[in-house]
C-alpha cells in the first residue's frame, strides 16, 4: 500500500541522486501529520465557537492547577504576550463568562484571573473533542505501535530541544545531472 509520500519520494529520488529517501519519507510524513493535526484543532475550535487565543487562555489557567487562577503577569509570560496584549484579550474571554478578574483584598492593584465553571466546561469540551480526533487518527496503530512511535518521537524531540538537531544551514548538495557526462 502506497501513500502520497511514497509517490513524492519516488519522484525526488529520481531527480536528486543525493536524496536520502528514508529521511525524506519521515520528514514529509511528519509534516503531513502536523498539518492534519493543526487543521483538526482548528475544526474543533470552530465547532466550539472558541478562538485559538481564547482556548490558550483557558489552557494556561487550567494547566496552573487548582484553583485555576493566575496573575495577569504570570499568564502573559506563559502565553508569550505583553501585559497590554493580554489585557485586551482577557476582556473578550471575561465577557463570554469563561474567566473572572478579581482584585485581591487589601491591594486593589493586584488582580487574579480565574476560570469560571463555564470556562472549565468549555475547556473540557474542547479537550475531549480534540482527544477523540487524535484517538481516531491513532486507531490505525496497535497499542504496541503507539508506544514505539511515542518513544521514537521522544528521541527526535530530545535531539531538537537539546540543540543536537540543527536546522537547515544550506540547501543541500548542488550537483548537476550533466556533471558526469
Amino acid at each position: 500500500m502506497q501513500d502520497s509520500v511514497d509517490r513524492h519520494v519516488a519522484v525526488w529520488a529520481r531527480e536528486l541522486d543525493w536524496l536520502d529517501p528514508v529521511k525524506e519519507a519521515i520528514v514529509a510524513r511528519l509534516a503531513i501529520l502536523g498539518r492534519h493535526t493543526a487543521q483538526a484543532r482548528r475544526d474543533v475550535l470552530d465547532s466550539d465557537g472558541l478562538k485559538y487565543w481564547q482556548y490558550k487562555v483557558l489552557l494556561m489557567l487550567r494547566r496552573s492547577g487548582p484553583p485555576y487562577e493566575s496573575s495577569p503577569s504570570q499568564l502573559a509570560e506563559r502565553l508569550g504576550l505583553t501585559r497590554g496584549a493580554l489585557s485586551a484579550r482577557l476582556g473578550a474571554v471575561e465577557e463570554a463568562g469563561l474567566i473572572t478578574r478579581t482584585h485581591e483584598t487589601g491591594d486593589r492593584r493586584r488582580v487574579r484571573v480565574r476560570l469560571t465553571e463555564a470556562g472549565h466546561a468549555a475547556f473540557e469540551a474542547h479537550a475531549a473533542a480534540e482527544d477523540a480526533g487524535e484517538g481516531a487518527l491513532l486507531a490505525a496503530l496497535t497499542e504496541e505501535e503507539r508506544r514505539s512511535l511515542a518513544d521514537l518521537l521522544r528521541k527526535l524531540v530530545l535531539a531538537a530541544e537539546s540543540g543536537h538537531a540543527p536546522g537547515p544551514t544550506s540547501p543541500g548538495p548542488r550537483r548537476s545531472r550533466s556533471a558526469g557526462r
